[in-house]
């Protein structure tokens, strides 16, 4: 398989959108996964990520500036046993309340659609993590089928036998424009290379300066369960 370094995959790219990668750590050790977000409006840009128990939430950075919370505050990133969620939407809810009940991923987004905003239509994309007895991950993308928004299309990836080094990136536009083009095909393969911080720079280095906003990521040790995150904010202008 033929991958693309995180520089090549992102950086020639002005809007990306959101962004979803998982993998496997070069040194065979740890699941990797990282989720971006990026911003055009005065809204979208008003954000910072947050810890919130195991997980994390987006956060208005100037409350005085929301216009439309609907969209933007949610939590992108939930852990239930050894499943790790992540989305960019509110279907990280529905995802964790189908796996309580011992439902699917699948089934899960199969209730859900493209988000409600004319004329991009944002896809919902979405990566589950597992980390038990076995390693594997999956990621779905949601789009609308027509211009329109009259039809969805549901996209699912699963990858059970990640090789060290090897991840895979799926975000929600191919690039810049208006209305914004959805991605399209299947998750780019991606070279996991580094330590946590080697890496999440790496990411957060390749994303557009003007619209980057916030950046997570994190490994989960295979055996021991153990978990690193780091968090980039710009509005913070800081590691978190």
């Amino acid at each position: 398989m033929n991958q693309n370094t995180i520089e090549q995959a992102l950086g020639s790219n002005p809007y990306p959108g959101r962004g979803i990668l998982l993998g496997k750590s070069a040194d065979d050790r740890s699941a990797v996964m990282a989720y971006f977000i990026m911003g055009r409006s005065e809204n979208s840009r008003n954000r910072i990520f947050v810890e919130d128990g195991t997980g994390i939430r987006t956060k208005a950075y100037d409350p005085s500036k929301v216009s439309d919370p609907s969209l933007i505050l949610y939590s992108p990133v939930r852990v239930l046993n050894s499943y790790t969620i992540v989305t960019n939407g509110d279907q990280t809810d529905t995802v964790y309340d189908y796996l309580s009940q011992k439902g699917t991923f699948e089934d899960a987004l199969r209730t859900r659609t493209f988000e409600p905003d004319a004329p991009n239509f944002t896809p919902r994309i979405s990566g589950l993590v597992e980390t038990g007895e076995t390693f594997r991950y999956r990621l779905s993308i949601l789009k609308s089928g027509d211009a329109g928004g009259r039809a969805v299309q549901r996209f699912f990836f699963e990858y059970n036998a990640p090789e060290a080094g090897e991840g895979h990136l799926i975000h929600t536009y191919r690039g810049d424009g208006d209305p914004l083009p959805s991605f399209e095909g299947e998750p780019t393969p991606v070279s996991v290379e580094g330590t946590i911080d080697e890496f999440a720079h790496r990411i957060w280095g390749s994303l557009n300066e003007e619209n980057k906003i916030s950046l997570f990521v994190r490994f989960i040790n295979l055996k021991t369960a153990l978990t690193e995150t780091r968090i980039f904010n710009k509005n913070l202008c800081r590691n978190a």
